[in-house]
This record gives C-alpha cells, sequence and structure tokens, in this order.
C-alpha cells in the first residue's frame, strides 16, 4: 500500500510560503509531490452581489471552507482522487470548474491558516511557518494584487489596514508556536530550502 506524507508550509500574506512550496513540488518532481493551496478553499460568495464580495474578510479563519479541505487532505492520503475547487480571486467566487487532482507520495499543502486546525496538524509530517518582516510583506502582497487579482491600491491598503493586518497577529503569527521549521524569507531562503527539501526527499 502506498504511503503519502503531508507538508505543511504556513504564513503571513506576502511570507513567500507559496515560492517555497513550488520549489519544493518541482525539485521532487510531478510524479513525486502535489501542491495544494488553501485559498483554493475560500467559501462560495456567489450568491453575494459582487460589490459586497471584495469588503469580506478573507484573512479570518471562518473565510475558509475548512470540512471540504480537511475532507479532502484526508482522502488524498488515504490514496483518492478528489476535486479541488478553483477559486476566481478577481470575482471572488468559485468556478463552476473544479480541478481533479490525483495523490502523489508528498503532499504539499500551503496557506495563512493551515497550522491552526489541531485536526490538520496532527495529519502533517512537517510543520513549516515561513517567517518574512511586515514591510516585505506588504511590498509582495500590492505587487501580486496589482499584477494577478486586478485590484487598485486603494483597495490593497484598505484591506490590510482593515483586516490582513490585524488577521495576521490574531490568527497567523500564534501558529508559529506549532512549527517543526522556521525559515525567514521564504522563498528567497535558499539554504534553509535546500535543508527542507533534503529532509522531505529522505521521508
Amino acid at each position: 500500500m502506498a504511503e503519502y506524507k503531508l507538508i505543511g508550509i504556513a504564513g503571513g500574506s506576502g511570507s513567500g510560503k507559496s515560492l517555497l512550496a513550488e520549489n519544493i513540488c518541482e525539485s521532487l518532481g510531478q510524479d513525486k509531490a502535489i501542491l495544494i493551496r488553501q485559498a483554493s478553499y475560500y467559501r462560495d460568495m456567489e450568491e453575494l452581489p459582487i460589490y459586497d464580495r471584495g469588503k469580506r474578510n478573507f484573512d479570518h479563519p471562518d473565510s475558509f471552507d475548512n470540512e471540504l479541505m480537511l475532507m479532502q487532505i484526508k482522502q488524498l492520503l488515504s490514496g483518492r482522487s478528489v476535486e479541488m475547487p478553483v477559486y476566481d480571486f478577481i470575482r471572488h467566487a468559485r468556478t463552476t470548474a473544479a480541478q481533479t487532482v490525483d495523490p502523489k507520495p508528498v503532499i504539499v499543502l500551503e496557506g495563512i491558516l493551515i497550522l491552526s486546525d489541531p485536526e490538520l496538524r496532527k495529519m502533517m509530517d512537517t510543520k513549516v511557518f515561513v517567517d518574512t518582516p511586515s514591510d516585505i510583506r506588504i511590498i509582495r502582497r500590492v505587487r501580486r494584487d496589482l499584477n494577478e487579482r486586478n485590484r487598485n491600491l486603494e483597495s490593497i491598503f484598505h484591506q490590510y489596514e482593515n483586516c490582513v493586518r490585524e488577521m495576521h497577529f490574531e490568527f497567523v503569527e500564534p501558529t508559529k508556536r506549532y512549527a517543526d521549521i522556521i525559515i525567514p524569507e521564504g522563498g528567497e531562503n535558499v539554504k534553509a530550502i535546500d535543508f527542507l527539501k533534503n529532509s522531505i526527499s529522505v521521508i
């Protein structure tokens, strides 16, 4: 029977956790690793007027469909394929399509709050927290939202000031204590990335 390992990579918005997760999966190869993003499991807001969707707090734990994510991670770890939701960050809603994800020996799960759920933490073989200064994180977030999510500066700063910053200190930062490995600077820390890749490759 095949054995599957779950690697959790958490950190604040713009910390570099996505790049770290991508680098690890690329290093291990498509036949050995898959990447699951917590952001795929934002709750669907299709029923709300589109002008109201962007006003929601996307950094609070309740903004995620944790039940679905937990169920699908369990299915992958048991060797079963899942139909993962596809989230549209411009419309703030799920698309009608789903992505078929097949299990691989290493499942890399990344997201701001993946270490906040005790049940999910117990399933992880390695727990990582990417620790990046707030000034670097906000610069990265601005670039991403401008280039990839069709946002303007006013909306980006409003969201950061009213949701992201507060939620980071209340919910994201405290989960650092659950990490087995803390990596400064995320995807830019080459030595730490190499160490983590090597530790995963011998699992």
